[in-house]
This record gives C-alpha cells, structure tokens and sequence, in this order.
C-alpha cells in the first residue's frame, strides 16, 4: 500500500522508468552497458515506492499513552523551553527518519486539535540543533482530558521540501491515524509534560502508530 501523497510521483516515476528503458534499449547498444544503466533505472524506481510506502499499522488507543507519531530512532532526549505554544519547560523526543524509513506522521494521542501552524524555513540537517527553531516545520497541538496538550512538531530537513500536515484546529482525531507525510526527510518533535513516564531512551528505533513513547 502506498500513500496518497506518493500518487503523482509514482506514477511520473514509472512513466519516466519506461521512457528511459525504451532510450536504453534503442541507444546503449554495449551489453553490459544496457544491463549497468537499466539496473540503475530500476533501483531509482524502488527507492521511490519505498519512500512512500505506508503499512497498516494495528494502534491499540490508550487515553494515558503517547504513541511515536513517525518511525525512526529517537535522537534527543532532553528538558527543554517551550516557547512557541507552552511557554514554560517541557520533555522533548525527537525521533529521526532516514530515507528508508516509513514517512507517513500519525497522530500520538487522541483528542482535539487546538492548535495548528505552519512555519516557513531554513533545511538545515535534520539532527542541527537549531533544526527544530530554523527550519520548515508545523506545529500542531492535540488535547486530551487524560494527557492534557501534547505537542508534535514536523521539522523538514536537508532533503526534506515539502510537509504535509492534516491536523486543522478543532477537528477530532483518533491515536495512530493518519496525521500528515514529510516528504524526502526527517524529524519530529514531541513535547510532552516534565512527570511524564518514559517508555523509550536515546538510539531506540521506534515504530509510528504502535510503540509508546511515554506514559502519564
């Protein structure tokens, strides 16, 4: 299954793969050339469908659970302040995609959206620490009655140009659900409250939609 954000590229991708075989076939008349430059074709086309991939994920809603909201490995464990929603200290995880990882972004509590914001910006590296203030990135907030708000931040990378963000404030949303895509990158924050139980530590690889981060 792939997601929907994939579409258009899949299918300019595919088109262009077949395009390319016909040139190759008509113009690289060498053997080992025409093998070396049609592997290469179709290694490209792969790597696409692999980035868009989107696996069915079985996500078991616990009101007291924040769920990892992307795959990858958890790269930022720290105490940190808050200033762009909370203005006050919180527990932030930040956990890294490669390019081989799932890039779809779930959301990792149920509730109410109550804030929602896209900020332009830099692509520095992913894991820059000034990443999550400088570059691309969204801010959404989802609150619950038994975690209060929790914040997740989508933060483009070097790589990464285009975020895609579904929450709208006020909508109701379902843990585990489909919250957005970051395409070709990178990171996600998650800012939850200072007692939170942490069910994770630095270098883990998680998996979005059904592994908990923390508990309250």
């Amino acid at each position: 299954m792939f997601h929907k954000e994939g579409f258009k590229i899949i299918l300019i991708s595919i088109i262009l793969t077949g395009i390319s075989i016909i040139l190759i076939e008509n113009f690289a008349t060498q053997f080992w050339l025409n093998k070396a430059l049609t592997g290469v074709v179709f290694i490209m086309l792969i790597i696409v469908l692999q980035f868009f991939r989107n696996p069915k994920r079985t996500t078991e809603l616990n009101d007291a659970a924040i769920m990892a909201p992307v795959d990858g490995k958890v790269v930022v464990i720290e105490e940190v302040f808050e200033k762009e929603y909370f203005n006050e200290k919180r527990l932030q995880v930040s956990i890294f995609m490669s390019p081989v990882n799932v890039h779809v972004t779930r959301y990792p509590t149920s509730g109410e959206v109550t804030y929602s914001k896209y900020h332009p910006g830099k692509y520095l590296v992913a894991w820059h620490p000034k990443a999550s203030e400088e570059n691309e990135r969204t801010s959404i907030v989802v609150k619950n009655n038994t975690v209060g708000e929790i914040l997740y931040r989508q933060v483009a990378g070097a790589l990464a140009r285009r975020i895609v963000n579904y929450a709208k404030k006020g909508d109701t949303v379902t843990q585990g659900t489909d919250a957005g895509f970051i395409k070709f990158g990178s990171r996600v924050d998650l800012y939850l409250p200072l007692d939170a139980k942490l069910q994770v530590k630095i270098d883990d690889v998680v998996t979005g939609g059904e592994q908990i981060i923390a508990t309250v």
